[in-house]
């Protein structure tokens, strides 16, 4: 059985993940890196190190675009590009020693302001929210079937 969602329904779920982590992003700390930039950190973080276009496919977002956000993380010392030792000809992109701080400076930084808005939900919220966290995963990968 199958249930039906409408354009309406997707559109609050959308609206809802933007408000909460612009909320989430503006009571940071650290407010100097674009949202892509986050996204490609964040990738590199978990994937290791990528040529640009395959961080363009995991960003969501074109080649050139992944190309201008990684020479403005590379210039802010955050990644280095180097030879692919697979085919000299392309080259990797990987995160240096101060972009796997920020990244985890991130990461505990949102983490703790969002630990505290979840310990305001009682325990039937936290476990459909925990449901919820591995629907949101299955959606947010373009190879996934639901």
């Amino acid at each position: 059985m199958t249930a039906s969602v409408t354009n309406q329904d997707a559109l609050q779920l959308v609206v809802a993940v933007h408000r909460l982590i612009r909320s989430l992003r503006q009571a940071a700390p650290v407010k100097r890196l674009q949202p892509t930039q986050l996204l490609v950190l964040s990738e590199l973080s978990t994937q290791g190190p990528m040529r640009i276009g395959e961080i363009a496919v995991r960003a969501l977002c074109s080649q050139p675009t992944a190309t201008t956000v990684v020479t403005g993380l590379e210039s802010g010392g955050l990644v280095r590009r180097e030879p692919d030792p697979a085919d000299g000809r392309a080259t990797i992109v990987e995160l240096t020693g101060a972009g796997r701080e920020t990244i985890a400076s991130l990461a505990h930084g949102e983490a703790e302001l969002l630990s505290d808005r979840l310990s305001r939900l009682t325990e039937a919220e936290l476990e459909s929210l925990r449901l919820a966290t591995s629907l949101l995963r299955r959606l947010a990968d373009p190879h996934s079937r639901g």
